[in-house]
Parts: structure tokens; C-alpha cells; sequence
């Protein structure tokens, strides 16, 4: 029997700049714990045995920047291209989406989640591969509120999950997605969204609770602690 080899591809957004982090450099070029975040979220992609190459976005003007400083002097060799980042992350996403359009899956990632699982991903991948399109996401464990000032309802919340990177999809499926929506003029606010918005199916990865997204101060503290503890 003739087995075929699907190819994988790991897309790494970190074309923002992340200004709730209050730093006077894009967030994802922070230090955690010494190695900046989003060279530590590209090493869990260039060691998982199922991601065949990387593309990463950066923001405007920075592509040489970013692969000169935070790619290269890390080893970091799967890396094919560094996409300029657009003016939303779905123009970014879609640039470097054309990077990777020989793949036959793509996994979808927030540099600035540096302490996503392996596991996670691999298991992204294998519910993409069968269902076409999977994203990690976390079950809500609190009480959700709609209101202003005041509560107006609650929702159940045994259906609800928080939507997170990683996300996998057939290639040709999510950069069909973001054409649509780019001729739509329709916005999502994650790439999952934009498959939605065809009517796909999506399959769901319960994520780790390590998967911590950086974006405030704080949120670098707790990373930093975790991995000091996993290191003891």
C-alpha cells in the first residue's frame, strides 16, 4: 500500500505590537525568563516531529529585524519566511498564508502563547485531518453575564468555550476562508470565524491551562513562574 505524506505548516502571528503589555517594544519580543516570547513559542513548533516548516508574520518594516534577532541566533531552522504584518492580524494571517499554500495543513498560532503543549497541537492536527478545520479551546468554568451597568441575563454555560490558538485547518480551506472574508468584508476576530462563516465544521481540543496568552505585565509572571517550577 502506498502511503501518502501530508505536509504541515506552522503559521506564527506576531505582527501586533501588543500595547496593553506597556512595553516600548512589540510584546512578543519581550524576554520570558530570558529567551524572548515569541522565539520560545517558534522552538515548540521547530521541535514537534509534525511541523514540516514555519512562516511568522512581523510587524511592518520589521521582517529582516525579526528573523536577524530572534530566529536565526536561536537555531531555529524550519523557519521558511518572515510575512509582513498587515493593518488587521487577518491581512497578516492571509500574507503569510500565501507562504505556505503548498502545505496541505496549516496550524495557526499566537506567538505570544509560548507555553502551548505539544500534545495540543498534535492533537489539532489529527482532528483537522479528519474533520478539515480544529481549534484549542477551554471549557468557561465562571458564571457569564450579559449587561452594562446592570446584569441583564446569564448564560448557560455548559456549551460556552474560550476560543485559543492552536488552530488547524486544511490548507486550502482557511486561505479559501480568508479570501471570502476579505471580499466579504467580513471581520472574525480569530481565524476559526472565518470558517465558520462558510458554514464549516470545527472540530474542539480541549486545551492546557499552561497555554497562557501574554498580554499584561502580570500575565509574564505567572509564565515566568511556571517555568521555573517545571524546571525544579
Amino acid at each position: 500500500m502506498v502511503s501518502i505524506i501530508m505536509t504541515c505548516a506552522a503559521v506564527v502571528t506576531a505582527g501586533g505590537i501588543g500595547v496593553r503589555m506597556g512595553y516600548e517594544i512589540p510584546k512578543q519580543y519581550a524576554p520570558l525568563d530570558g529567551i524572548p516570547i515569541i522565539t520560545r513559542t517558534l522552538k515548540i513548533f521547530q521541535e514537534h516531529p509534525e511541523i514540516d516548516f514555519i512562516v511568522v508574520t512581523a510587524p511592518k518594516g520589521d521582517t529582516e529585524y525579526c528573523y536577524r534577532e530572534f530566529v536565526r541566533p536561536y537555531g531555529i531552522t524550519k523557519v521558511r519566511g518572515v510575512a509582513q504584518g498587515g493593518i488587521t492580524r487577518q491581512e497578516s494571517v492571509l500574507n503569510a498564508l500565501r507562504l505556505a499554500e503548498d502545505s496541505d495543513y496549516v496550524v495557526i498560532h499566537d506567538s505570544v502563547r509560548p507555553m502551548v503543549k505539544s500534545s495540543v497541537i498534535s492533537e489539532s492536527i489529527k482532528l483537522a485531518r479528519l474533520h478539515g478545520a480544529a481549534i484549542a479551546a477551554s471549557p468557561v468554568t465562571d458564571t457569564v453575564k450579559i449587561g452594562d451597568d446592570f446584569v441583564v441575563s446569564t448564560l448557560p454555560r455548559e456549551n460556552l468555550w474560550l476560543a485559543h490558538t492552536p488552530q488547524t485547518f486544511r490548507t486550502k480551506l482557511i486561505i479559501k476562508a480568508h479570501e471570502r472574508a476579505a471580499k466579504e468584508g467580513f471581520t472574525g476576530t480569530d481565524d476559526a470565524a472565518l470558517v465558520e462563516n462558510m458554514g464549516s465544521r470545527i472540530a474542539i481540543v480541549k486545551d492546557s491551562a499552561y497555554n497562557l496568552k501574554m498580554t499584561l505585565p502580570e500575565d509574564l509572571l505567572t509564565a515566568e513562574r511556571l517555568i521555573r517550577i517545571t524546571k525544579s
